[in-house]
């Protein structure tokens, strides 16, 4: 057997309370064949011993056998954890440390499909980061083309046109800046390694304040609440400034008749909070909205399907924890996003 086997570690495992149990089970029919005498115990007597004795020992090689199997497959049941407790998107190889090998060859086919799985999606994921990339180029062309015709007298259906290429345009751009964004976030490309420590409540005073121009022209009151403290988290500000940009841009265009915008940073623990008292989102959408692509079928405004999916994207890369409250709990929309606090470098992804 080789070394490390289930059968090597369940045979050293049981062979030394096996040997004792049948010492004792030898001692107990020595006893009572040698040493008790007929004259003082009946045969129902002995009958009753031999049968109690055999039970004891029926048990006890039961809870031995039981133990056995138990610490053999302890690993296995180290392993399934493991597997449990992974995200959905962690394709990293599974440790077979300590695994029997019986186990290791499965784990080790597991894990060559774990590679061919993560290289495919890796490969995926860079076409379409450079597809976007290869994109922006000829639609800002596009853009630049559509933006002069505009600026000369045109005659109205051929201005109509153009503006229409210059709207289309515009969605493009983007949405290939948006899968430029999702390509950033990715967990495989570590964007941890960027991070910096930064004032959270400082950092939205800033960014949120880029927004108010749009929602004074959307007739729309932008507010933020912050502590004056400093709140320190480890982020990418480039990626924040993408979350942040999204639920905002999400509030102003698919909330309805939205007339406030609630910007909340609280201390403890480090949270974003965004909320607008617009129409809110249907219970029957709320848990397919952050999937990419996806837009509620009652939604009349235009977009790509890809804001709160991005917004995920992001929390995970920094390990943050979201969560959706809309109708009937509130009136409107609220996305929370708790980060871990600062810890640079951190590996961490709350769902």
């Amino acid at each position: 057997m080789p070394r490390g086997s289930l059968a090597r570690h369940l045979i050293f495992r049981l062979l030394p309370p096996v040997l004792v149990l049948v010492a004792v089970d030898l001692a107990v029919t020595w006893l009572v064949t040698t040493k008790i005498h007929l004259e003082t115990w009946l045969l129902r007597d002995i009958f009753w011993l031999m049968l109690l004795s055999q039970i004891l020992l029926v048990f006890l090689v039961a809870w031995v056998l039981v133990s056995g199997v138990r610490s053999s497959l302890r690993s296995i049941n180290r392993l399934a954890d493991d597997i449990k407790e992974r995200d959905l998107d962690d394709l990293q190889p599974l440790d077979a440390d300590g695994l029997s090998s019986e186990i290791v060859p499965v784990v080790a086919r597991i894990n060559d499909l774990l590679r061919r799985l993560d290289e495919s999606v890796k490969a995926q994921k860079r076409f379409i980061g450079h597809a976007a990339h290869q994109l922006r180029t000829p639609l800002s062309g596009l853009k630049l083309e559509c933006e002069l015709m505009l600026a000369n007298e045109l005659p109205q259906d051929v201005r109509l046109r153009a503006e229409r290429i210059k709207t289309v345009t515009d969605r493009m751009i983007r949405l290939g800046e948006q899968l430029l964004v999702l390509a950033r976030a990715d967990a495989s490309t570590r964007p941890q390694d960027s991070f910096q420590r930064l004032d959270l409540a400082d950092w939205v005073r800033n960014t949120g304040a880029e927004w108010v121009p749009k929602a004074r022209r959307q007739h729309v009151r932008l507010q933020l609440r912050a502590p004056e403290e400093a709140v320190w988290v480890d982020a990418d500000p480039l990626l924040l400034t993408e979350l942040l940009g999204n639920l905002i841009d999400n509030a102003l265009r698919y909330g309805g008749h939205v007339q406030n915008i609630r910007l909340q940073v609280n201390a403890t623990p480090p949270a974003l909070v965004v909320e607008d008292d617009g129409r809110g989102i249907d219970p029957a959408h709320q848990e397919r909205v952050f999937d990419a692509f996806y837009r509620a079928p009652d939604s009349d405004a235009a977009g790509s399907g890809l804001g709160l999916a991005i917004v995920r994207e992001i929390a995970q890369a920094h390990g943050a924890w979201w969560s959706l409250t809309s109708t009937p709990q509130i009136e409107g929309t609220r996305v929370s996003i708790v980060f871990p606090g600062p810890r640079m470098g951190t590996h961490l992804n709350r769902q």
